[in-house]
C-alpha cells in the first residue's frame, strides 16, 4: 500500500506521517509539501531514513508535480493547506489558491490516477459559530456558515471535494476536525505560542475576555480518526472528529501558566479578532457510530505532557520563533 500525505512536513500531516510508518499502517509514504512557513522538515526526521519513506518538495497548486507524486498511489491523505486564521485575515488570497485551487487540482489529478481512496482533513471552523449558552453542538448535517476567509476557503474545498464524489465518482471522504494540540505544532497556534511564551517569560496575549470556547483534541487521537476514516468511512460522507473537550480560552491560557510554573500575570488581553467565533462545539456521534472512533483524555491530563515536550524541544521552536514568524507575531500582537 503507497499513501500520498500532502501537507506532510506539517503539525497533523507529520504526526501522520509518523504513526503510519512505526505503526505499519502502510508500506510507502510519500510526504508532498512546499516547506512554506509552517513545513518542517525536522518533523519528519523520525522516519526519514525508513525504507518506505520519501519526499516531494512541491506545490499542490502545480499539476505536473502532483501527477507525478500520485503515480502508483493508493490513497491521498489531503492535509495541505493554509490554516492561520489571523493570517487569512490580513491577506485572503493565499488561502484561495492552496486550499481551494490546489484541492481542486488534487482531485483532478486523483481521478487521473486512478486512486482509490481521498480524504480530505477539514476543519470545524466551516460550521461558524455557537452562541456560548447554546445547548447545540456542531452535526454534519449543519449548513455551514464560515466566517473567516480561511474558513471559507476550506468550506469551498469541502464542496469540492464532495462534488467530485457526487459527479465524477471519485472515491471520496471528508473529515472535520476541532482544534489539535500536541508536539511540532507551529508556534502561532495557541497552545505552543502560550507555552513557549510563558517558557520565556514573555506575555500571553489573549484575545478579548478569554472567554471564547474551543473543543479540543490531541493530535494522536486526531490521527487514529483518520486512519479510521480510510478503513470504514463511507464515500461521499462527512465525520466531525471533536475532543468533547469544551473550554474557555482563557482556563487554557490557566492550565498553561500552572503546568510551566509561570505567573497568572503573564495571561495579557488584547484587542480581539474580527469576527471572532465565539463557540465550537463538535459532535462526533457519527464518527463514533460509523467509525468506531473514540477521543482521548482531557486536555487538562495531557498539558504536562506538552509542555515537557516544548521544554525538551526548546531549540525546536526558537529556530522557527527566531525567524519569518517574528516579523508575522509583531504584526499580530505588537500595540494591542
Amino acid at each position: 500500500m503507497r499513501w500520498l500525505v500532502t501537507g506532510g512536513a506539517g503539525f497533523i500531516g507529520s504526526h501522520f506521517v509518523r504513526t503510519a510508518l512505526t505503526e505499519e499502517w502502510t508500506d510507502e509514504v510519500v510526504v508532498l509539501d512546499l516547506l512554506t512557513y509552517a513545513g518542517n522538515l525536522e518533523n519528519l526526521r523520525p522516519v526519514e531514513r525508513h525504507a518506505g519513506f520519501s519526499f516531494v518538495r512541491g506545490d499542490i497548486c502545480d499539476p505536473d508535480v502532483v501527477a507525478k507524486s500520485l503515480v502508483d498511489v493508493d490513497a491521498v491523505f489531503h492535509f495541505a493547506a493554509e490554516s492561520h486564521v489571523d493570517r487569512s485575515i490580513e491577506s485572503a488570497a493565499s488561502f484561495v489558491r492552496t486550499n481551494v485551487v490546489g484541492t481542486q487540482i488534487m482531485l483532478d489529478a486523483a481521478r487521473t490516477a486512478k486512486v482509490k481512496r481521498f480524504i480530505h482533513v477539514s476543519t470545524d471552523e466551516v460550521y461558524g459559530s455557537l452562541a456560548l449558552d447554546a445547548a447545540e453542538r456542531f452535526v454534519e448535517t449543519r449548513p455551514v456558515q464560515p466566517t473567516s476567509p480561511y474558513a471559507a476557503s476550506k468550506t469551498a474545498s469541502d464542496h469540492m471535494v464532495l462534488a467530485a464524489e457526487r459527479t465524477h465518482g471519485l472515491d471520496a471522504v471528508v473529515t472535520r476536525c476541532s482544534n489539535n494540540y500536541g508536539p511540532y505544532q507551529f508556534p502561532e497556534k495557541f497552545i505552543p505560542l502560550f507555552v513557549s511564551n510563558a517558557m520565556e517569560g514573555k506575555p500571553l496575549p489573549l484575545y478579548g475576555d478569554g472567554r471564547h470556547v474551543r473543543d479540543w483534541i490531541h493530535v494522536d487521537d486526531h490521527i487514529r480518526g483518520l486512519r479510521l476514516a480510510w478503513e470504514r468511512g463511507g464515500s461521499g460522507e462527512v465525520y466531525n472528529l471533536g475532543g468533547e473537550c469544551e473550554r474557555h480560552n482563557r482556563d487554557i491560557a490557566l492550565a498553561i501558566v500552572r503546568a510551566v510554573g509561570a505567573d497568572e500575570s503573564l495571561i495579557q488581553p488584547v484587542t480581539d479578532r474580527l469576527a471572532h467565533d465565539r463557540r465550537y462545539a463538535i459532535d462526533p456521534q457519527k464518527a463514533r457510530a460509523e467509525l468506531g472512533f473514540e477521543p482521548g483524555p482531557p486536555i487538562e491530563e495531557r498539558m504536562a505532557e506538552i509542555v515537557d515536550w516544548y521544554r525538551e524541544n526548546r531549540m525546536w521552536w526558537q529556530r522557527i520563533k527566531a525567524g519569518e514568524y517574528r516579523g508575522y507575531y509583531e504584526r499580530m500582537y505588537s500595540g494591542r
